[in-house]
């Protein structure tokens, strides 16, 4: 029986595979209890070519003193920062991988913000 970090990351590894023919960068999210975090990883997967999260001081100062990055509304401020970071580097279409997490809550919050910050997929 398979732990349910092996069942994820067996998810996100058959994300990757589809995502690794379509040569885009891809928008890959990872979330931990206390924070979210975005990157965005060049097409043949060999550099980060830029990254947000709420680990970062200027979205902690944002988040305020309590600094709460598990919620859906810090993802979402995750998700502006990434698209406006993406748009400085001259990447407007990339695709999504949410690493093998369900499409709900703070994943949602971040890709669709990401989305109304210019982004597509």
């Amino acid at each position: 029986m398979m732990t349910r970090k092996e069942q994820r990351l067996r998810r996100a590894r058959q994300t990757r595979i589809r995502i690794a023919g379509q040569g885009v960068p891809r928008l890959t999210v990872n979330r931990s209890n206390l924070h979210i975090y975005a990157a965005l990883i060049s097409d043949d997967g060999a550099r980060v070519l830029a990254s947000a999260s709420t680990a970062e001081a200027q979205a902690r100062q944002a988040l305020g003193a309590a600094g709460k990055g598990a919620t859906v509304g810090a993802a979402s401020e995750v998700g502006k920062r990434i698209a406006e970071r993406a748009k400085a580097a001259g990447i407007g279409k990339v695709a999504f991988d949410r690493a093998g997490y369900a499409y709900h809550g703070r994943v949602k919050a971040l890709a669709d913000a990401a989305r109304e910050g210019g982004l597509q997929f």
